[in-house]
């Protein structure tokens, strides 16, 4: 065990009945202390029942929200229920849940509120296309200036957050493009990023929706959107510690 601290899983999932089990059962053989909450984002396949079956909670929305929607419902859940840490995994089994003890170790330590797995560091090696590593590129390079941290992976999906970082969240959450915002919001509510070293799998199964024209159009978009969120009214203030 890493952490004697109360952890929650959260595993966004839109229609990935073919993955979620194996998902699951990865993180409970990892972090069998850890909780396992999956938000059903409006699936229209069995991805709901598949989870409840391999033993984990499931919040299922009434209809498709985005990845935005459904980790705030999922922050919402870790807040009220009194959760200290809560880490993001995505459903389509693209995370190694042996990794995620160095998500939790950043947060043990206190070295950061946020820790995030990044492909771009360390022995990882990423085998996306080379816009789509550009994009990434720029958008790190844009965010690290904005925040004065450095941001190699903005767009990973794989994370821990502790206790403020939770509060926030279940208030205050981007929905267009919340992994990159929300290291702005971070930042701008005063609390720290770390990045370590993760390895990221290819989907077992379905495709992804970015295609090469998308993902040109996601970075022109998402460039406005942190820019926009820079400039941004600060989060009003909340108890318990946290800045925001």
């Amino acid at each position: 065990m890493i952490t004697d601290q109360r952890v929650l899983l959260i595993v966004p999932a839109y229609n990935e009945e073919a993955s979620i089990q194996s998902v699951i059962e990865g993180i409970g053989k990892e972090l069998s202390h850890a909780d396992i909450l999956v938000v059903d984002d409006g699936s229209t396949d069995r991805t709901s029942e598949r989870a409840e079956r391999s033993g984990a909670v499931v919040l299922s929305l009434p209809f498709n929200l985005g990845i935005g929607g459904a980790m705030q419902a999922g922050y919402k859940y870790a807040d009220e229920k009194g959760y200290e840490i809560a880490v993001q995994v995505d459903g389509d089994g693209q995370h190694d849940p042996k990794e995620i003890p160095k998500l939790l170790e950043v947060l043990e330590k206190k070295e950061a509120d946020m820790a995030i797995g990044s492909r771009f560091i360390g022995n990882c090696f990423y085998k996306g296309s080379a816009i789509r590593k550009v994009g990434i590129s720029i958008l790190g390079q844009a965010i690290s200036t904005l925040t004065g941290q450095r941001v190699t992976d903005p767009t990973s999906g794989f994370r821990a957050a502790n206790r403020k970082a939770i509060r926030l969240f279940a208030v205050t959450y981007p929905q267009d493009y919340p992994e990159p915002e929300v290291l702005v919001l971070l930042s701008r509510c005063g609390l720290k990023v770390k990045e370590v070293p993760a390895t990221v799998y290819r989907r077992e199964f379905g495709e992804s929706s970015i295609t090469k024209i998308r993902a040109v159009y996601y970075m022109v978009k998402v460039l406005l959107a942190i820019f926009v969120t820079s400039f941004r009214r600060r989060p009003p203030e909340r108890g318990e510690g946290g800045q925001c």
